[in-house]
């Protein structure tokens, strides 16, 4: 084959830069290898000599450069020849056994067998102690025992997928990672406070608003507190501590302890504060005021109740002790390119090449494709066409010719790129696409600057060319031990889904993956061939010898790549220019001349933080000189590879309190599909996280698991990291997990029945709701718990027939006689309405800094509400959509008097202000009088969020969006005006709207990163930057206060003037029945 095999191939063919000096033979030296070049090691032996307890040794001196693997040949070698145990060396081969040392009483595994030997943790631990000769044993390797095995198939059913299965893998990385994750596992159980684990208090550092702290009596907080028999109603500070509670408490019951039911032998330290009700408790050394349950109760005006009881049992929070040895810290690391690097070496001592040293352009030999079946059309023509991406760059891209597409299409043509090898990044991927179409496309591409993600494909300039991208897959070039791949590869492709197919939206997100195809036997395999070397090529982790390498830091060398000229004093002309850059948006492109700036003055962007995506945006990730000169930060969306990059976005990311980790983990579970490999600086983030916090492992653990049942792309990513988390979480969460997991597998089973029996979109009959009630019956007979309140159970008629059910209350120190329900929905992709409803709650701790309480309610069931729709029907029938008093008489009936009447209409205009800011900026579509909803205190609200982004419904061409927002006649009737007439409400309305909107003009930045976060995820109406471009229009940016503060006044009149045609719509809808299920959230 037309391969080439270096460095035993000849030097011009080779692409190997530097001269070898065979003839020299040039002796290793600190400056050409490293300060260590010989290593003493002891190998204790796995075998025993006879009539001694003492097993057989070894001292062996290790060139530094060697890889693990050498190493062990070599020891193995020296047992066979020294004759030791001949029955065990020569049946078994190296690999038969591990190499386990210790390090602080911790026994350490080195796994990785490529990599080199002076790069092991070991080797800088026993520098450090000053060691001459380090200790290493071999021992055979060990077989998992039938608990190992039992407890690996409960984690796999929890899961949701076998981690252990690598048919599907052309590399170890998955098992590779699932060992690396046990360190930092490790570290974060051993970092674990048991205690506060177990009690997992839910705190903020946000200092309490003004509009809270309104709310505070001088500094003090009434607090019932329920103890066993009584309770006892105390006046505490809001800086007081829980211990200072519990203090207070004894204290005050010190001489009726019989009375209230505590014993004489036990004191404060025996005790927490628990959330009357809810499994949430107040423990730790914060004071209440930053506990949000507190904050909750000061906000809606409720009184707060805690229960005196035992601390909850941190025992049953004990992992299981792992099987596994403890891996080498540095494993997977890379040399230095002066420890890789062959130049001025003897080629005898060359055991790995630095890929810095490959100056020829990467190639790739394209063998053929084979499909176990041809699509209907015979007469097509098909490419492959072949791309280096990294991150969302194109670096390179070359195609073969076109050939007849039959079962199997042979090339067998080599392809070179327009980059050499030593310019390759890390997380560079080759991308392979089969494209297909009538004749043939336009003779070979080069280059190109954008990623094609629509699979309708493209044509020639001439318009006569239509070719249709069919399959995909991608190879990562440097896999994750940061070795650059070599040899013949087999890839089995992915589809493109077509526009009819439902999974088509998401094609952008699995676009990036570097799994292949599990369903080999149906799907396309493209077979490539990548150049073979004699020995492992390494890409360096950096340059050594204190000079800089591509994952250095910005022109710390100080040499003619970074020079004094990027350190030049800024003039003040460009200096404005700089700056104004640094003040556009994230979704604003960067001309050249800007690209040119930033990177001409690159040291400056180091100074200043919200420079660095922009300065990012501007490296040239393909040219080696560049990426030496960069320091990556904060943006880990889809367009930043470079693991540095992100993780030094992950080091901003640890200074976020539990409370704004839980508000963005919707964002950064995505984020993890636009990691290179497995293991990663967020995934480490995220599993520490989770280990530190019972209420993010909860969440994390099932955006996890629904990722692993829908994306079979990122199923082997996901699961590793879901299985690092279930080996620390501790056995009441796998119990609680596992009891979860069983409810939601059968509650989805009985959903598929019932929709399968209800068809009719807009109609539930009583015998469907009979057989729903039937099948709950079986349920809690067959094992689940007896918590539902059957009766009170339902179907709601909606398309996707969710189940509306209610459960009993088990915590018996619940003060809600209240059952709680859920809205159980089979068949939907609910990350848009998740998406929503995190951008409301992150909107309103926006407006909660601002000391605005705008009441909103993002939440799918809301006690005592209804929605306008049915106050509307229930006095004159469809007609009410054009009756403006019916909902203001609806709110004064449900007030006892006038000033609970008063304190509804304050807080409808409040809520209805928050909602219609929201609404605009976020584009939300599709407002009718069904997914607007009320409660009986006057807080309205908004639900089902299907359109967004400005993505509205139309009929025949013609946008059913008549106005902005919804503000109709009987709104502004609540408030007490109708038609151009005002009232002290409405422009009180007007200036809650404006201090709202002007507030979230402050955090655009912060609005558009969580949506391009998101962007390439799979939502429908979530897939281009020009989706997000609606963010940037509805919050007016570029333009100053006191104009966006006018086009908002301006956009609350269009309101006013067209309520009317939004009534006509609402009439239209209630007419037509076109209901989302009136009672179902009504109830």
């Amino acid at each position: 084959m037309d391969q080439h095999q270096s460095p035993a191939a000849s030097e011009e063919d080779s692409g190997i830069a530097g001269n070898r000096r065979r003839r020299q033979r040039k002796g290793i030296t600190s400056g050409s290898l490293s300060a260590m070049d010989q290593i003493t090691i002891e190998f204790i032996l796995p075998t025993v000599p006879n009539n001694s307890p003492s097993p057989h040794t070894i001292v062996l001196e290790v060139a530094g450069n060697w890889t693990v693997e050498q190493v062990k040949a070599q020891v193995w070698l020296r047992a066979v020849a020294s004759n030791l145990c001949p029955e065990y060396y020569h049946k078994f081969s190296p690999d038969h056994c591990i190499l386990l040392y210790q390090k602080k009483g911790t026994v350490c595994e080195i796994y990785d067998k490529h990599q080199v030997f002076q790069t092991l943790d070991c080797i800088r631990y026993w520098k450090a102690l000053k060691k001459e000769v380090g200790r290493i044993t071999l021992v055979s390797r060990p077989q998992p025992a039938d608990e190992a095995l039992g407890y690996q198939r409960f984690l796999n059913q929890l899961i949701g997928y076998d981690v252990t299965d690598v048919s599907n893998v052309h590399d170890d990385e998955l098992e590779f990672t699932r060992r690396k994750l046990l360190t930092p596992r490790r570290v974060a159980l051993s970092e674990r406070d048991a205690r506060l684990y177990a009690a997992d208090p839910w705190v903020t550092c946000k200092p309490l608003g003004d509009h809270l702290l309104s709310k505070v009596i001088n500094g003090h907080i009434l607090v019932v507190i329920h103890i066993v028999t009584a309770s006892q109603t105390i006046k505490v500070s809001i800086d007081n501590s829980p211990a200072q509670v519990l203090a207070s408490v004894f204290a005050k019951t010190a001489n009726k302890r019989a009375l209230v039911g505590i014993p004489d032998d036990v004191c404060e330290s025996d005790f927490v504060l628990r959330v009357c009700g809810r499994e949430e408790y107040l423990y730790g050394n914060r004071p209440l005021q930053h506990f949000s349950w507190i904050r909750r109760c000061l906000k809606n005006g409720e009184e707060i109740h805690l229960v005196l009881e035992k601390p909850p049992n941190a025992d049953l929070d004990l992992v299981q002790k792992e099987d596994w040895a403890q891996v080498d810290d540095c494993t997977g690391v890379a040399g230095t390119h002066e420890q890789l690097t062959i130049d001025e070496k003897d080629h005898e001592r060359v055991f790995t090449i630095s890929m810095w040293d490959c100056n020829r352009k990467f190639r790739v030999k394209v063998l053929g494709i084979d499909i176990p079946s041809l699509p209907r059309n015979p007469d097509l023509m098909v490419y492959v066409e072949a791309s280096i991406f990294h991150g969302q760059q194109l670096l390179a891209q070359e195609r073969t010719t076109s050939k007849a597409f039959t079962e199997e299409v042979l090339w067998n043509i080599w392809l070179e790129f327009n980059i050499k090898i030593r310019d390759l990044p890390k997380g560079a991927r080759l991308n392979l696409q089969v494209s297909c179409g009538k004749t043939p496309p336009p003779t070979n591409s080069k280059g190109g600057s954008s990623y094609q993600d629509s699979p309708g494909g493209g044509s020639n300039p001439d318009g006569k060319t239509k070719t249709r991208l069919q399959y995909y897959v991608n190879l990562l070039l440097v896999d994750h031990r940061s070795l650059l791949r070599q040899g013949e590869f087999v890839l089995h492709m992915w589809k493109i889904p077509q526009k009819r197919e439902e999974s088509s939206s998401s094609v952008n997100a699995d676009k990036l993956t570097s799994a292949t195809n599990p369903d080999k036997a149906a799907s396309m395999a493209v077979a490539v061939s990548l150049d073979k070397y004699c020995y492992p090529v390494v890409l360096p982790k950096g340059r050594g010898g204190g000079g800089s390498g591509p994952r250095d830091s910005l022109g710390e060398d100080g040499g003619e790549a970074g020079g004094e000229k990027s350190q030049r004093e800024m003039p003040n002309h460009l200096r404005k220019q700089f700056e104004a850059i640094l003040a556009k948006d994230p979704l604003h492109p960067l001309s050249p001349e800007d690209k040119e700036l930033l990177w001409h003055f690159r040291h400056e962007c180091m100074r200043h933080p919200r420079a660095y995506p922009k300065l990012l945006a501007s490296v040239r990730w393909g040219r080696q000189e560049d990426v030496q000169q960069c320091l990556g930060q904060q943006l880990l969306d889809c367009n930043y590879s470079d693991a540095q990059v992100r993780s030094l976005a992950v080091r901003k990311l640890k200074t976020l309190g539990d409370d704004d980790v839980l508000r963005y983990l919707l964002q950064l579970v995505q984020a993890v599909k636009f990691e290179p490999y497995h293991d990663s600086a967020l995934v480490r983030f995220l599993l520490k996280r989770a280990l530190r916090s019972k209420r993010i492992g909860h969440f994390l653990f099932w955006f996890l698991r629904s990722e692993i049942v829908q994306s079979m792309h990122y199923q082997q990513r996901y699961a590793v990291l879901l299985e690092a988390y279930l080996r620390g979480c501790g056995d009441a969460m796998l119990h609680d997990f596992q009891k979860q997991v069983e409810m939601t597998e059968a509650l989805q089973k009985v959903a598929r029945e019932i929709k399968a029996m209800s068809a009719d979109k807009s109609d539930v009959s009583a015998q469907v709701v009979f057989q729903l009630r039937q099948k709950l019956e079986t349920l809690q007979s067959s094992g689940l718990p007896k918590t539902f309140r059957i009766e009170q159970c339902k179907v709601m008629a909606s398309k996707k027939k969710p189940l509306w059910l209610m459960f009993k209350r088990a915590d018996p120190s619940s003060l809600s006689p209240d059952p709680i329900g859920i809205i159980f929905k089979d068949g939907d992709d609910l990350r848009q309405d998740m998406l929503i409803l995190q951008i409301l709650l992150i909107m309103e701790s926006i407006w909660e800094m601002e000391s605005l309480d705008l009441s909103l309610l993002p939440y799918e069931i809301v006690k005592d509400a209804t929605t306008i729709a049915n106050i509307q029907q229930s006095v004159v029938g469809s007609r009410g959509a054009f009756k403006d008093e019916i909902l203001h008489q609806w709110l004064r009936d449900k007030c006892a008097n006038e000033d609970r009447f008063q304190q509804a209409v304050e807080r409808f205009l409040h809520s209805c202000g928050g909602y219609c800011v929201a609404t605009y900026v976020l584009g939300i579509g599709d407002r009718h009088n069904d997914n607007i909803m009320i409660t009986e205190s006057g807080n309205l609200f908004h639900i089902d969020f299907g359109h967004i982004l400005g993505n509205y419904k139309s009929f025949m061409g013609i946008s059913k969006e008549w106005v902005p927002f919804v503000l109709t006649p009987d709104f502004l009737y609540v408030m007490g005006t109708s038609g151009k007439k005002s009232s002290p409400h409405f422009q009180k309305f007007q200036d809650v709207c404006v201090k709202a909107y002007l507030a979230l003009r402050h955090h655009t930045n912060l609005l558009i990163i969580l949506f391009s976060m998101m962007l390439m995820t799979g939502m429908p109406q979530l897939t281009s930057k020009e989706d997000i471009d609606y963010i940037r229009e509805a919050l007016t940016v570029g333009r100053s206060e006191e104009e966006a503060q006018r086009h908002l006044l301006e956009q609350i009149e269009i309101c006013r003037e067209k309520g009317w045609m939004v009534q006509i719509n609402w009439f239209v809808h209630l007419v037509l029945g076109i209901k989302q299920g009136v009672e179902k959230r009504s109830t």
